[in-house]
């Protein structure tokens, strides 16, 4: 969807510099961008990089004022303002239609303008909300409920019960409500299955990565709150709640009735132990190792296990200088060696 730059500025409540009248189509960076296509600068310092543009338009911080070959917009955070237009220019496309392939309960119910694609299966009693896109090979098992206007990938799949809001994505790979890992040892006789009979609740705005799981409950919900974002290759286990607005990097791990509260930042390859609570606000970052029960309090956290950055960064710089200490120490030994010999 092509947006005159008049209207962009208004879009992004920027004050506009220059000519608005040009119609652009695309975002690109500000190294390759073409006639039609909008960039950002996310700092007055690269001044000289924007002059050297073939944009259409800029979108420029508001201390930014040096000439340049094009129209320009000042925004608070060019980055941010960046990102809004690319969700508007660059819309997923939309069909609306039901693939002959397609296989539907009777007793499902089906929204307006929705489109099912090829071998997609809709279980007994499912819900599917107006404008939802279900593309190939997605399963959709019984009472499952969707909300509108979501995408649902290519061979996804959505174990019974499950309820997911409005415009949720569900990248190709998506497996929500398989039963969590949860087994009571029985002696020589192995292990015996907990009941994993919950369900899970995905509310609106979310957006799930590729190949990333979230398990049901085992006797209550697995949940995930307004808003938050899930890349790739996150397991997310049975009876965890995960608030609004928080952001989970590839690979990370959450064990079962793990906490993790609103606003939240959790770099990649972190792993949780069960029971772990992460309080508003805090950052972990990558790698990072929270021990079962513990509690991870606002502020930025690193390490296995995971403590203050400060304090991870102390310990850090502590093993570097082993080597040295330890050399030191065979001189000291030797030094000692020599003295004793001498006053023998």
């Amino acid at each position: 969807m092509s947006q005159t730059i008049n209207d962009i500025a208004e879009i992004v409540g920027g004050k506009l510099i220059g000519d608005g009248t040009t119609e652009i189509h695309r975002v690109a960076n500000i190294e390759t961008a073409q006639q039609g296509e909008i960039s950002f600068v996310e700092k007055a310092k690269f001044a000289e990089q924007a002059a050297q543009t073939n944009a259409s338009c800029l979108l420029v911080p508001e201390n930014f004022y040096d000439e340049l070959p094009c129209p320009f917009i000042q925004v608070k955070n060019p980055k941010l303002a960046f990102a809004k237009i690319a969700e508007v220019l660059h819309q997923p496309k939309r069909k609306v239609g039901i693939d002959k392939t397609a296989q539907i309960a009777e007793s499902a119910k089906i929204g307006r303008d929705v489109f099912i694609g090829a071998f997609v299966c809709v279980g007994e009693n499912a819900e599917i909300g107006d404008g939802t896109q279900i593309l190939d090979g997605v399963k959709i098992s019984e009472k499952v409920k969707i909300g509108a206007d979501c995408f649902i990938f290519q061979n996804v799949v959505i174990y019974e019960n499950v309820s997911i809001g409005n415009r949720v994505k569900l990248h190709a790979g998506v497996c929500l409500g398989a039963d969590g890992f949860g087994f009571v040892g029985d002696g020589t006789n192995g292990y015996i299955k907990f009941p994993q009979i919950g369900t899970v609740v995905i509310e609106d705005d979310i957006e799930i990565g590729a190949n990333s799981c979230v398990d049901r409950g085992s006797l209550g919900v697995t949940r995930i709150g307004k808003g938050t974002k899930i890349d790739n290759l996150v397991q997310i286990a049975h009876n965890v709640t995960i608030g609004e607005r928080v952001v989970i990097a590839s690979q990370t791990g959450i064990s079962g009735s793990t906490i993790i509260e609103d606003d939240c930042v959790i770099g990649g390859q972190v792993g949780f132990g069960d029971h772990a609570r992460v309080l508003s606000g805090a950052i972990i970052g990558s790698k990072a190792g929270v021990l079962p029960g513990k509690i991870v309090r606002a502020g930025v956290w690193w390490g296995v296990p995971v403590q203050p950055l400060d304090e991870y960064k102390r310990q850090n710089a502590l093993v570097k200088s082993l080597p040295r200490l330890r050399e030191e120490i065979k001189e000291l030994k030797k030094q000692i060696k020599e003295i004793r010999g001498k006053s023998g």
